[in-house]
């Protein structure tokens, strides 16, 4: 096993803890035994336990209680309690001078392109014109899929979540930004980004690469080896 550094080792924490909160929670919407139910809920706890020691580390102080509740609070029945990574969908949009399309947060005030939740009904391309649309005044058709990653393998979620990336084409409406989420919105050549642009690390070189047309496959998250818990 390869030397893991703090961050690496809270990082896991979190994982394994919501993993183990998932298999819980998915247990306690399938079944109707009582025994069982009360073995999902001592697994709460341990991954209660886990979180907390996580969130020690990170000096973010809560109790192993509130987890539990907060986790109780959202256990469906069937198929709607099989619990999975939430999904959201993001919009790298481009203009004809090259420029992206980046959006200030109002609740962080971090420079991002923008980004929301999947909502039902609407395909994933949907969605993204949507957010666009409706965080930036901005109008957009979809090119093509940039890539889908793991939130939480990438280190800027704390619970199971994939964003899909969409590279998109500006093709009308002017900057406008949502009055409660945006406190800004612009556009951004690749060297004079505003600061602080979340993740520009990781995405910033595929973006720009897209929008001056270079060729991409859709990335994805190489399966660790060996993949964890698989088949053990």
């Amino acid at each position: 096993m390869s030397e893991l550094g703090p961050q690496d080792f809270t990082r896991d924490l979190l994982r394994w803890s919501e993993t183990l909160s998932a298999v819980a929670r998915t247990g306690l919407g399938f079944t109707q035994s009582l025994y069982e139910r009360e073995r999902f809920e001592e697994v709460l706890h341990v991954a209660a336990d886990i979180k907390a020691a996580a969130d020690d580390a990170l000096d973010v102080r809560r109790e192993q209680d509130h987890f539990v509740q907060e986790w109780m609070e959202n256990v469906g029945e069937g198929v709607p309690g099989y619990v999975t990574p939430k999904v959201a969908v993001g919009a790298i949009v481009g203009n004809d001078k090259g420029e992206i399309l980046l959006v200030k947060r109002a609740d962080s005030g971090i420079w991002l392109y923008p980004t929301g939740w999947a909502d039902v009904g609407y395909s994933p391309a949907e969605v993204a014109l949507k957010e666009v649309h409706e965080e930036t005044g901005v109008e957009c058709e979809p090119v093509r899929l940039l890539g889908v990653v793991d939130g939480m393998r990438m280190g800027f979620t704390r619970f199971g979540m994939y964003m899909l990336l969409f590279h998109c084409r500006a093709t009308g409406g002017s900057l406008n930004g949502h009055p409660l989420e945006t406190a800004d919105v612009g556009w951004f050549g690749k060297d004079n980004l505003p600061h602080p642009t979340a993740g520009v690390q990781w995405w910033g070189s595929m973006a720009f690469n897209a929008l001056d047309g270079g060729e991409h496959e859709a990335t994805f998250d190489a399966p660790r080896q060996p993949i964890w818990r698989a088949g053990e």
